[in-house]
């Protein structure tokens, strides 16, 4: 067994007559050596998170193979843009003159363009130019496939194969796991983090970065990108809600509260997607005792803060609304805002592709009678 006294025994011989004809005695000597302690719960995550280095130099991230490559990747589903058609008619021009600009070490940012939507509650976008976007996904080509390696597996948003369908059923197996099959009662914390992309702390993100990445010319313009915006009324504080970088970024950032949490406080059933997270016990004590320790990691490590509405811990019984489902024991439901936007959007623009999208999205769910008025309402009358 671990951390158990370990005792030694050796066992010596004395002869004290001639060899073979005297007597002797058997000396036994005992050393009892205590348990070998734990490491504290910092040291514990500092050893299971030791940080692997970034190989891949400045130049391959700036080169006109990369720079080409992120091109087309940035051009899908843009193509019929007006700012994207006017940097494509240059295409090549625009391309050198940035890799110029990279090169140099003269990049500078350029500022965005903000505006708003509705998805469902009202957010604050920032396009940034093409120039700077197609930037953004020469970053992204090259840090995420490393970057990505370093996440839990429990991290779903933003990530190549994740998303909300891998969450809601990793979801499903963490409760049936936890209630032994809906045999016992299943406890669920649930948190949102506040105002999650305008409070990330540019200096704390840095930090961050810099642990895994040595070349400081990387360093400089991650800074350079990073910097290019702030939440309105702070200084170095923020991501924009319009940036691939962003996404990649926030889960850096986030990783070190993941690892925490599965490794510090011993969170076996823990999934986070965006700012929203759960924890399964079936021990609703423990998840209360959690609750304060992760709020104070937040504040302190990552200058970020729980949602004061947004903590409760609920049985999955009663069910818990999730990654837009509504989570229950056996089955779950659409959310009705996600209902709501699903319908005004197919109402608007009823294409095949629409309704291919959104059906496909209510087969990961119990939504036999809402597929049906879409079929009777949208797709026979097409």
């Amino acid at each position: 067994m671990q951390n158990q006294p370990v005792l030694i025994r050796f066992f010596f011989f004395y002869d004290y007559g001639r060899r073979g004809l005297g007597g002797g005695v058997i000396i036994v000597i005992s050393l009892k050596f205590p348990p070998k302690a734990d490491p504290p719960v910092a040291e514990k995550i500092k050893m299971q998170n030791k940080k692997a280095k970034f190989g891949k130099k400045y130049d391959e991230i700036i080169s006109l193979d990369n720079l080409l490559e992120a091109w087309k990747e940035f051009l899908q589903g843009k193509r019929n843009k007006k700012d994207v058609q006017i940097f494509q008619m240059r295409l090549m021009d625009n391309i050198f003159a940035l890799h110029d600009d990279l090169n140099n070490l003269t990049y500078k940012h350029g500022g965005y363009q903000a505006f708003k939507i509705n998805d469902p509650k009202p957010r604050d976008i920032h396009k940034a130019a093409v120039r700077d976007r197609l930037l953004h996904h020469a970053i992204y080509r090259i840090l995420y496939p490393f970057f990505e390696k370093t996440f839990i597996a429990d991290s779903y948003s933003c990530q190549l194969n994740k998303g909300t369908h891998r969450a809601i059923n990793r979801f499903r197996k963490f409760s049936y796991k936890v209630s032994q099959n809906n045999i016992k009662t299943c406890w669920i914390l649930k948190c949102d983090i506040r105002k999650f992309f305008a409070n990330i702390n540019h200096e704390i993100l840095l930090g961050i970065l810099a642990q895994y990445v040595p070349d400081k010319n990387i360093s400089r313009f991650l800074e350079e990108v990073v910097g290019s915006f702030n939440t309105k009324g702070k200084d170095d504080v923020g991501l924009p809600l319009g940036n691939l970088t962003s996404q990649l970024f926030v889960n850096i950032y986030m990783n070190k509260f993941d690892q925490f949490v599965k490794h510090g406080l011993k969170a076996k059933y823990y999934i986070r997607y965006a700012d929203d997270f759960v924890i399964f016990s079936g021990d609703k004590e423990w998840l209360e005792d959690r609750i304060e320790t992760m709020r104070n990691f937040l504040r302190n490590e990552l200058k970020l803060e729980l949602h004061p509405d947004k903590v409760f811990i609920k049985t999955l019984v009663s069910g818990l609304d999730f990654s837009g489902w509504v989570n229950f024991c056996d089955h779950r439901v659409l959310r009705t805002a996600t209902k709501r936007r699903m319908m005004k959007r197919i109402s608007e623009n009823p294409s095949p592709e629409t309704l291919n999208s959104y059906l496909g999205m209510l087969g990961h769910g119990n939504a036999e009678k809402l597929r049906e008025d879409i079929f009777n309402n949208f797709v026979y009358k097409l």
